[in-house]
């Protein structure tokens, strides 16, 4: 990298108390006072560590490889086709949202849960056959989505992270496993009348109970079940699974309605109901919480899983302000003198099977492609990435901030601000994923898709990156960039240890737009003796406190 001076954009070293604040050598520049420290403190309802991140962020770039800070590096982790268990069962492609539990309280030795989103014929199921696919094809189409439950560990000799593959819990949730439906739409019309549904694929991002589970969002299904010839009302939920539990049955919560799920962020409202945050991720879709019926009692341990199965779905409208409770008996109010729209919305079942239209047609209001939402620890606001939407020339995306009446996750009342904004000004663009560290700041990864990248508009950012973003301090909402994917991939999922010294980060479709197996657009991983770009797993170390 060509030498050049200092700026904000060029050298950042996390300090004091979570606000992004130059080092002191960057003179003229500002260090965010103690005094205004404290003053920011106390307004958080979690305080910030009082040591933070340093790195020196990096350049956008066109390399076909990982590219992190000085003083960082990754260890590959999993990549599509490596076997995880004794059992032989493989590691799924495209791999998205990660999630690390701890073994023993231990942030060296964990299990990763991680999503598979979709599969590209090129690599894994082969072209059709007529149009069509072979049964053969439609088992490997669903076999390599949905998630794996891999066992990982950081080898102190090798000084890096391996997966364990004599894991007894390492396991694959798939297209083909078992699901148990939950909550209003089960057993009715709506849903074929099934009680039971195979397989979960699409899956996109997710998020964690306060009980310990997964929850993992199936998001772009239709073309999957289309071609394995399933019922697409069968997909487009929100799924849980109990990593370290097989005897947990897996299940679809359809109380949290269907569509196109990116993730689901967890909270508690005031009165104990637990509230769950999600975006639907298509152009003019809407943002949706749950908030439960019942109560979480800790005590119960993951019995509390039965909280998703009854409350109120709402969706949010921004012109007010409200939330919108999405009740059988609002949508016939809304319905009322359209007769095809009265006989579709019959049931509470029918609401949330046909969450868009219902949600529209009750005043939700339609934005720019909402897919992480998730809630700071530090403030309870909530961040939505608003990814982009061409269709109204919002090309590179914001981030939208939401502030609950009262601060209470369960509040029916908001108000909302955009936090940062994409463009050449911010250096980011199509903001995706989030998740915060203890310093309160905000990382984002971004989703510029393959045949935009270093395009038209896009030229200025390279490829896809990730980002750091300080929420408080005198840097709040200033972008600095971390990392950059490799040619054609995306970064998404990522996720800290609890000691937050590693970092695991999904790198997905490297070499999207290959067309010939023999020239590839992107060999990344760089596996010795192989030109295949695969989909994996890494993990990040070199954070310094």
């Amino acid at each position: 990298m060509e030498n050049k001076p200092l700026n904000r954009r060029t050298f950042l070293t996390f300090m004091g108390t979570g606000a992004a604040a130059l080092a002191a050598a960057t003179s003229g520049l500002g260090i965010l006072s103690e005094t205004a420290h404290a003053e920011t403190d106390n307004l958080l309802r979690v305080k910030p560590k009082k040591k933070g991140f340093e790195f020196q962020p990096i350049d956008a770039t066109t390399k076909d490889e990982l590219v992190l800070p000085k003083g960082f590096k990754y260890d590959v982790v999993a990549a599509y086709g490596d076997v995880i268990n004794r059992e032989g069962d493989t590691f799924g492609f495209n791999n998205d949202f990660t999630l690390y539990f701890s073994i023993e309280n231990s942030s060296e030795r964990g299990l990763l849960w991680v999503n598979h989103e979709y599969t590209n014929p090129l690599y894994v199921e082969g072209e059709k056959v007529n149009g069509k696919y072979t049964p053969a094809q439609i088992e490997q189409l669903l076999y390599n989505q949905g998630g794996s439950i891999i066992e990982v560990y950081y080898d102190k000799k090798d000084n890096k992270w391996k997966m364990d593959t004599s894991s007894t819990h390492a396991r694959r949730v798939t297209g083909l496993t078992p699901f148990m439906l939950t909550g209003p739409a089960k057993g009715t019309k709506a849903v074929s009348g099934a009680t039971r549904v195979q397989g979960t694929f699409a899956n996109c991002s997710g998020g964690k109970t306060i009980w310990n589970t997964v929850l993992s969002c199936e998001e772009n299904f239709e073309d999957t079940a289309q071609n394995a010839g399933l019922d697409q009302t069968h997909y487009g939920w929100v799924i849980e699974v109990d990593p370290f539990d097989p005897n947990f049955e897996v299940r679809k919560h359809t109380a949290l309605g269907r569509f196109n799920h990116e993730n689901a962020s967890m909270g508690i409202a005031k009165d104990s109901r637990v509230v769950v945050y999600m975006g639907d991720d298509k152009k003019d879709a809407c943002v949706y919480k749950f908030v439960s019926k019942n109560k979480y009692v800790p005590s119960l341990g993951k019995a509390n899983s039965r909280l998703l199965e009854e409350g109120t779905l709402y969706v949010a409208d921004f012109k007010k302000g409200k939330w919108i409770a999405m009740t059988i008996e609002a949508v016939q109010k809304a319905a009322a003198g359209k007769p095809e729209l009265l006989e579709k919305f019959q049931t509470q079942g029918d609401v949330v099977t046909n969450c868009h239209e219902a949600a529209i047609l009750l005043g939700g209001t339609p934005t720019d492609r909402p897919e992480d939402v998730e809630i700071s620890p530090f403030d309870n606001t909530i961040f939505i990435a608003h990814t982009n939407n061409d269709k109204h020339g919002n090309l590179h995306g914001h981030i939208t901030r939401f502030i609950e009446k009262n601060d209470d996750l369960g509040a029916t009342e908001f108000e909302y601000e955009i936090f940062a904004a994409g463009g050449r000004q911010s250096g980011f663009s199509a903001p995706d994923n989030l998740t915060f560290d203890s310093n309160a700041n905000l990382w984002t990864v971004t989703d510029i898709s393959s045949s935009s990248l270093n395009k038209d508009a896009w030229t200025s950012f390279g490829n896809n990156g990730m980002f750091v973003i300080p929420t408080i301090g005198s840097d709040k909402g200033i972008a600095f960039q971390f990392a950059s994917a490799p040619a054609e991939a995306e970064l998404t999922g990522p996720s800290f240890t609890p000691d937050e010294k590693t970092l695991f980060l999904s790198i997905q479709h490297p070499g999207e737009e290959t067309k010939d197996k023999n020239n590839p657009t992107s060999t990344w991983p760089h596996r010795i003796g192989e030109k295949t770009p695969r989909p994996a797993v890494v993990a990040i170390t070199g954070f310094k406190f």
